[in-house]
């Protein structure tokens, strides 16, 4: 096979997105008090939770339950839903300070090289929120398309989104990698919208083979290479996957 393209999620995967230390100062205008290794905890746990079972909600509802639940978890305590709206307005009003992760350049530099179209399926506030912060950190140029879920009404894990994204970049499912930081939203759903999805669990140990598990996107390059040569798992892609 030839791998034409490989999409990626963002937070938690091209960008540390995460901030503790200010999302516990702006929990405390609420009276919620809790230290950022605390708030960090929470938030990890119920991202797995929230990933392996949703919520059954989509869009600025689930961001509202994922805060929900970290809060409450942070705190001790439960937080009511209008507390964490206030809170989840106040977040999006402050300005995150996003970082690359530090594998994330060489990563792109060696795809792009290699001739593969590049692309961002993420679940998030809009396509133009999204390109601020590939913007921001300085590798914007890199991506032919970029997705949201909140432009295009609707989110990981299903599998629309990515099949949008592959033919706006007119690429067949089958001849694209999708890596993400989430083993059922990013893997799992894009290896049911055809593709080949990998796990990115910085966390992990790489052992992982359904979804296929990688702790490194310096790894990406070495997982295209022995899907051409015949070498990878098949447990990337769901039988019969689009072609």
């Amino acid at each position: 096979m030839r791998v034409r393209a490989v999409l990626f999620d963002l937070g938690g995967t091209l960008i540390d997105h995460k901030d503790f230390d200010g999302w516990a100062d702006i929990a405390r205008r609420f009276f919620l008090d809790f230290d950022p290794d605390q708030l960090r905890h929470a938030f990890l746990e119920v991202e797995e939770e929230l990933d392996a079972r949703p919520a059954g909600v989509s869009g600025e509802a689930a961001l509202v339950e994922f805060w929900r639940r970290t809060l409450s978890r942070a705190a001790g305590k439960e937080v009511d839903e209008a507390t964490t709206r206030k809170f989840d307005a106040a977040v999006h009003e402050t300005e995150i300070p996003v970082q690359l992760y530090s594998d994330t350049r060489r990563c792109l530099d060696i795809l792009r090289a290699q001739r593969r179209a590049l692309g961002v399926v993420s679940n998030s506030r809009s396509e133009a929120s999204v390109r601020r912060i590939l913007d921001r950190v300085g590798i914007l140029d890199y991506f032919a398309r970029v997705v949201s879920s909140g432009t295009e009404g609707v989110e990981k894990p299903d599998p629309e989104i990515f099949r949008r994204a592959l033919e706006r970049m007119k690429v067949p499912a089958a001849e694209a990698v999708y890596v993400g930081n989430l083993a059922q939203t990013d893997a799992k759903a894009a290896s049911a919208a055809g593709m080949y999805g990998v796990w990115l669990n910085r966390e992990g140990f790489g052992f992982g083979l359904d979804p296929p598990e990688i702790t490194s996107l310096l790894e990406v390059p070495l997982v295209v290479r022995r899907l051409e040569n015949g070498e990878a798992s098949s447990g990337g892609r769901a039988a019969g996957g689009a072609r």
